[in-house]
């Protein structure tokens, strides 16, 4: 595989992916088959028909798949432990009380949305996710509030920081392409992301808790509510807890970003060691063995109990993580297939100003493939000659990156991991999730650019 090329042009590889994905929303919607054993076999029968040797279809497939649960497996289960000793302790219902009297039920969603902005700096969309929706799905049962309401505008939030501010890996590996300043690029992504989340996160989450009055899922909790304990977690305990790796996973990207921008020398030891501890699998490794120590054992609970709870967490999430590796899979067969670099090279010469192409070309990239990263990424390889040809100033740079960026978390669906991780836990099906997910995503992508728009009108006018 390492050897083959693709050999079928821009034309029917993209409708090869048109037609796979009608394929799989035809089979989980209208036939109402599992989505892990759909994706599965339209991920085997793309990769046919694209023309990957036989020889390389299970390769391929075991790729896309084994790369995205080296990522999200170990997330999701350290975060289901984590969340459902939250949740049996009594911390996660205690921090939601304190939410609700500090802010009231009314702006209990958009206390939820900045926390999950502040969270979302350093740490990564799917580990924040983790993180927050012990605390999200507490709140939402303490309002008897709908779902989407309360996670929409934090799943949301840690979209837009992930998708347009270092030191997360898509924008710092497109500023590297186009030579932009990191810390201008920090700014203006700053400027473009809160509104964009404002408008995207937490005003379409409102209006989708009306539409879509899903109650809160059991799925994270192991099973039905459990009673109280008679000493539960105090807020303050469970805030320091959901600090814990969010401090280590700090340590790390910020090494990572000083790195970048020169500031410090690469491969020294603090820097070694902050990586490894900050690596999100270990600080939430971390996390829950702090968790298990703090909420469990001494809250006068047996090494049994605690052990009974940490299995009773791992079985509901089962279904999510292979439905997202599943994805990740299909995402892999197209990327393969050579989708994603014909769509690009049949862009290259597109006579379009260089910041509408860094967008079109991103869109379009992750439209094909899923990744946001890998389209914003390949976007910016791309784009790098015409950016450096076009005699911009900084700031105008800063904003290539950003546009980009906004193209590349436009429309997440069936392709997306993401998309399929969000769903489930939130206890949507596929039809609900393109009408909530893929369209807050489809909100970021065009609220996002309009927003760049604005500022590099701005620039041409002074």
């Amino acid at each position: 595989m390492d050897t083959w090329e693709p050999t079928l042009s821009a034309g029917p590889l993209l409708a090869i992916a048109a037609g796979a994905i009608a394929v799989i929303l035809f089979c989980v919607i209208v036939l109402k088959l599992h989505a892990f054993l759909t994706l599965t076999l339209v991920s085997a029968i793309t990769a046919l028909a694209a023309g990957i040797p036989v020889t390389g279809v299970v390769p391929t497939m075991t790729d896309g798949f084994g790369k995205t649960l080296a990522s999200v497996a170990l997330l999701v289960g350290l975060g289901a432990m984590l969340g459902r000793l939250v949740e049996t302790s009594g911390g996660a219902q205690a921090l939601a009380d304190a939410m609700v009297r500090k802010f009231g039920e009314d702006k209990a969603p958009l206390a939820l949305g900045i926390a999950s902005l502040i969270v979302g700096f350093p740490i990564f969309f799917d580990a924040g996710l983790m993180v927050m929706l012990p605390v999200i799905f507490a709140v939402a049962r303490r309002l008897n509030g709908p779902v989407l309401a309360y996670g929409i505008p934090a799943a949301g939030a840690f979209s837009v920081m992930h998708v347009f501010l270092p030191p997360h890996p898509g924008p710092i590996a497109a500023s590297e392409f186009f030579n932009a300043d990191i810390g201008l690029v920090l700014l203006l992504g700053l400027i473009v992301a809160l509104p964009t989340w404002y408008v995207s996160g937490y005003l379409w989450g409102k209006f989708l808790g009306k539409k879509f009055p899903l109650p809160v899922p059991d799925l994270l909790t192991g099973g039905k509510q459990v009673a109280m304990p008679d000493n539960p977690a105090k807020p303050g305990t469970v805030v320091a807890l959901l600090v814990l790796p969010i401090v280590l996973i700090f340590g790390n990207t910020g090494m990572n970003m000083a790195v970048a921008a020169g500031w410090i020398e690469e491969d020294t030891a603090f820097g070694t060691v902050m990586g490894f501890l900050g690596s999100t699998p270990i600080a939430l490794l971390i996390t829950a063995l702090v968790a298990i120590v703090v909420l469990g054992l001494r809250q006068g609970r047996s090494r049994k109990e605690v052990e009974s709870i940490l299995e009773g967490s791992l079985g509901p999430i089962c279904s999510v993580v292979l439905i997202t590796g599943a994805g990740g899979m299909f995402g892999g067969v197209l990327r393969t297939s050579g989708i994603g670099d014909a769509l690009a090279n049949s862009m290259e010469n597109l006579g379009v100003p260089v910041i509408l192409g860094c967008w079109l070309v991103a869109v379009l990239l992750r439209l094909a493939q899923g990744s946001a990263t890998v389209a914003l990424t390949t976007t910016a390889a791309l784009m790098a000659p015409a950016v450096a040809a076009g005699d911009f100033s900084s700031f105008q740079i800063a904003l290539m990156v950003l546009a980009a960026a906004a193209g590349s978390v436009f429309g997440s669906h069936v392709n997306d991991s993401g998309f399929w991780l969000v769903g489930r836990l939130m206890g949507m099906d596929v039809a609900t999730t393109l009408k909530t997910w893929t369209m807050n995503q489809v909100l970021i992508g065009t609220v996002g650019f309009l927003m760049t728009l604005l500022l590099y009108g701005i620039s041409l006018a002074l």
